[in-house]
C-alpha cells in the first residue's frame, strides 16, 4: 500500500495528549502525513503519548481551515459520531471500501472533528463521504486517537481489496469547492437564488458537489449544460418551405 496518498486531519483538536496518540495509531499503521487544523504548533503532551511516533509530529503541518488542509486532496472522508438526518452515511468499512473504488494515485484525505462537538455542519459538507465508526449504544463516541487508529487499521489490515480503477481519480478538492462556487454563481444568474435562500442553497450546491466527488469531466459536462442555459434558447433561422422562395 501507498501510505504516502493518505493525510489524516485533524479539526480543532482540544487535547494534545490525543494529537499525540492519533500520531501513535498513525506510525503503528504505517501512515504519517499528519495534518492540524486550528493550532499552530503541538504543546508538549502530544510529545508524551507519541510513543515511537515523533517522527510524524516532526513532520506534521498546520492550517487554519479544513478548506486550505485537504485543498489538494481528491478524496475527502468525514468521520462523525452522531447519526446526522441532513448527510449520507456510511459506515467504517463502506468508507474504506469507497477508497478501494479510485485508482492507486487518488489522494486521500481522512477528517476527524474535536472531541467534544466533532465536525461542524460546514466542515461535514466540504467532505466527499461522511462515515461513522459502530459502536455500543450507551457510548457517545470513541476517543479521538482511538477513532484514528480503528479507521487506519481497518485501511491498512482490513479486507478491501486493492485500489482499481473503477471510478476516475476526481479533481483536486481546490477544485471541486470552485466548481460549486462556479455553479452557485450560475444558479445566481439565473434568479434562482435571493436572500432569504441564499445562505441554505450555498449550503446544498457545496453539499450536493463534493458528494458527486467530480472529475474533470463531470464539472465540464456539468457548466456546459448551465451555461447554455444562461445564454437563453437560441434563435433559429426560419426555414422557408421549398418552392415558396420570394421572387
Amino acid at each position: 500500500m501507498d501510505f504516502s496518498r493518505f493525510a489524516v486531519v485533524l479539526v480543532r483538536p482540544d487535547s494534545p495528549e490525543n494529537i499525540g496518540l492519533a500520531a501513535r495509531g498513525m506510525a503503528n499503521t504505517g501512515f504519517f502525513d499528519l495534518r492540524v487544523v486550528g493550532l499552530e504548533k503541538l504543546g508538549p503532551p502530544a510529545w508524551r503519548t507519541a510513543i515511537h511516533a515523533e517522527s510524524v509530529l516532526e513532520g506534521a503541518r498546520f492550517f487554519p481551515s479544513l478548506e486550505e488542509a485537504v485543498s489538494d486532496r481528491h478524496l475527502v472522508l468525514g468521520s462523525t459520531a452522531r447519526v446526522r438526518h441532513d448527510f449520507p452515511l456510511v459506515s467504517l468499512a463502506e468508507g474504506v471500501g469507497r477508497v478501494a473504488e479510485y485508482p492507486a494515485e487518488t489522494r486521500v484525505g481522512l477528517v476527524f472533528g474535536n472531541e467534544r462537538t466533532g465536525l461542524t455542519q460546514s466542515e461535514m459538507g466540504r467532505t466527499n463521504v461522511r462515515f461513522h465508526i459502530p459502536q455500543a449504544a450507551r457510548q457517545p463516541s470513541y476517543n479521538l486517537g482511538v477513532a484514528v487508529t480503528l479507521t487506519l487499521h481497518a485501511i491498512a489490515f482490513g479486507d478491501a481489496p486493492p485500489p482499481a480503477a473503477r471510478r476516475d481519480v476526481p479533481l483536486a478538492h481546490s477544485e471541486q469547492a470552485d466548481a460549486g462556487r462556479r455553479f452557485r454563481d450560475m444558479l445566481d444568474s439565473l434568479g434562482f437564488m435571493h436572500d432569504t435562500n441564499r445562505a441554505f442553497i450555498t449550503e446544498k450546491v457545496q453539499d450536493i458537489f463534493f458528494r458527486m466527488a467530480l472529475t474533470a469531466k463531470d464539472r465540464d459536462i456539468i457548466l456546459a449544460m448551465f451555461r447554455k442555459a444562461l445564454e437563453g434558447p437560441r434563435r433559429t433561422a426560419r426555414r422557408i418551405p421549398k418552392g415558396k422562395e420570394k421572387k
